[in-house]
């Protein structure tokens, strides 16, 4: 059995956009199956993600979420991906987690964005400076090529240090003034409590949370998803699993309906800006089914 590796060094013959139009893709075909293991220690949080998409194959992504490791200087997440045949079920590749979590986290954000964000998009206002943040920098900035960036963290040398790696990237320390600045709003803290308020935002933004990805965590306010048209990129993943949308759920300040649309629905036109005035709301949960097509992009991309 010859099993390929895929490691870091294929990153440079990837492409944000192309990576867009293959997640469009991948939606086109029959709905993917997924099953997603949560197990918990305290802060620390083992996650194992399945999907099967017939005409892709299958791929089981494993990941250990550890915020303490910062302070050792280890990466917070760590974890494998394998990626299986469509045809016989054997191992077709192991995929580098890091470069595959990269390149699926920014490219999900990226591919809502270039469909719900306002056109002429001018501003764009990262807010956590992590291993998340620089990607996102990258994907961005390819898809809006002439946008100045903002970075707010919740220490400002984090802030500076991405900023330092990139041209017309600014620095902010008040993060209600830069939220009004900004026409696209891009989230990827650790947050359990909200750091973004609804009363922050303006007509015409778009606001894309990534951070959340436990039932307990949560990075805007109520107010903040009520002011705005809300899409997801799976409801299976996100509804029922993570805080962000879980707790208004549970609350009875969200119903399911008020969800417009995930990424099944882009044949229909439902996920899509409505006008120009309205605020929009993304909900990055990934799901193993984004790992998969992400995984299947990047072998195609270095064959």
């Amino acid at each position: 059995m010859n099993v390929r590796m895929i490691g870091p060094e294929a990153e440079a013959q990837l492409d944000w956009l192309a990576l867009c139009r293959a997640i469009e893709a991948g939606h086109a075909l029959p709905r993917a199956e997924v099953a997603d293991t949560f197990l918990y220690r305290g802060a620390d949080t083992l996650l194992s993600r399945a999907a099967w998409i017939d005409g892709l194959g299958q791929l089981v992504k494993t990941a250990t979420i550890f915020p303490g490791n910062g302070a050792a200087g280890l990466p917070t997440v760590n974890g494998s991906a394998a990626v299986y045949s469509d045809g016989d079920g054997t191992l077709s590749a192991i995929v580098d987690f890091h470069l595959l979590t990269k390149w699926k986290t920014a490219g999900d954000s990226l591919c809502a964005a270039l469909r719900l964000a306002p056109k002429g998009a001018e501003t764009i206002l990262i807010v956590g400076a992590g291993t998340v943040g620089r990607s996102l920098r990258a994907a961005y900035g390819a898809g809006f090529p002439g946008a100045r960036f903002l970075v707010w963290n919740r220490t400002r040398a984090g802030a500076e240090a991405l900023a330092a790696g990139w041209p017309d990237t600014e620095v902010v320390d008040d993060l209600e003034a830069a939220v009004g600045r900004a026409d696209i709003v891009t989230s990827a803290t650790m947050a359990t409590e909200p750091v973004l308020r609804g009363d922050w935002l303006r007509a015409g933004q778009h606001i894309d949370l990534i951070g959340a990805y436990r039932p307990d965590m949560r990075e805007a306010d109520d107010a903040a998803l009520t002011r705005a048209r809300v899409f997801v990129d799976s409801r299976e993943t996100t509804l029922g699993h993570i805080g962000e949308l879980k707790i208004p759920l549970e609350a009875g300040v969200l119903n399911e309906a008020d969800v417009v649309a995930e990424y099944y629905d882009l044949p229909s036109g439902a996920f899509a800006r409505g006008s120009e005035d309205e605020i929009t709301l993304f909900k990055n949960g990934g799901g193993a089914h984004l790992d998969l097509m992400v995984a299947r992009y990047i072998l195609d991309a270095v064959s």
